[in-house]
């Protein structure tokens, strides 16, 4: 399939994906809205199959890379939905290594997700990615059966899921003790509320595009944190003045970064919306937070 960016589709389409994709419109809704952009012998399903996610452009590290050991693991969560299942990647050499939780977007466990930890692994960081499908069978190899998925878990137990695998992650025999969580759209808002759930067992957190915490919980934040955000994502940026305002008030460590123009999801290279020269910036950016925080 031929790689298309957002240059190539009008804003309002990729707005109508974003909700589609975020569960806001239903995929009837969606495919009669993209109709009107079916002109000049190109198809509703053409369109649609375009801006689908293929995850034969996410693989930048090899599974089998020899640099790194990978599997799954399966981590206790008796406050949560009882278990978590889980990608875990790391350096195959040494003995100690910090630690970073890898949290998805909104369907799950995808081949991109895997890679981001073993992007990690490969700097030297064992990577610990759940699957907060796992109370309802797990991601299921494709986006929109994920994202209907997704739906139908108790929140507040993936919470408590997310929770007990970073700490199954900070006290693991090969960690160092060091903590640090990454997370993408709904991954990058669970980040923000780790900040506030875990405090001071969280050593720093990135956030991609992710919602923010509440401002009464910005206290009990302790971990120096990082955002990226796209410009082109209203609903996520309507919440950034305050909650850096209250950041900075109560003294806490941040660093964020507006790439202007870009969309939500512009970090995932497996769909239209990715954005190479933000993501390699915004990649180098979380590796250098991490490099002074962690290590």
């Amino acid at each position: 399939m031929e790689r298309k960016t957002a240059n190539d589709y009008p804003q309002e389409l990729l707005d109508l994906f974003h909700e589609y994709q975020h569960g806001e419109i239903d995929r009837r809704t969606f495919l009669n809205g993209i109709g009107k952009f079916a002109v000049g012998g190109l198809t509703v399903a053409a369109i649609f199959e375009s801006l689908r996610p293929n995850y034969a452009w996410a693989q930048t590290i090899d599974p089998n890379d020899d640099e790194i050991k990978t599997g799954y693991e399966t981590v206790k969560s008796p406050e949560g939905n009882g278990e978590i299942k889980g990608y875990f990647a790391r350096p195959a050499k040494g003995t100690k290594h910090p630690a970073v939780l890898v949290i998805h977007e909104n369907r799950g466990l995808n081949p991109y997700i895997e890679d981001v930890a073993r992007r990690l692994a490969k700097a030297g960081y064992m990577a610990y990615a759940p699957d907060g499908l796992t109370s309802v069978g797990g991601y299921p190899g494709d986006e929109q059966k994920g994202a209907a998925a997704f739906r139908e878990v108790d929140g507040r137990k993936m919470t408590e899921d997310f929770v007990a695998s970073a700490m199954w992650l900070k006290k693991h025999p090969e960690s160092t003790g060091k903590l640090g969580a990454v997370g993408f759209c709904f991954g990058g808002g669970m980040v923000n509320q780790l900040a506030v759930r875990l405090g001071k067992d969280l050593d720093a957190g990135v956030a991609f595009y992710g919602r923010q915490a509440g401002i009464d919980d910005v206290p009990k934040i302790s971990a120096p944190l990082q955002f990226h955000y796209a410009g082109n994502d209203p609903r996520i940026n309507e919440g950034i003045e305050a909650y850096e305002a209250a950041l900075k008030k109560h003294n806490k460590d941040l660093e964020s970064y507006m790439y202007e123009g870009k969309q939500h999801g512009f970090h995932n290279d497996t769909t239209p919306r990715y954005d190479e020269e933000s993501a390699k910036q915004a990649w180098q950016r979380t590796l250098d937070f991490f490099k002074k925080h962690l290590k």
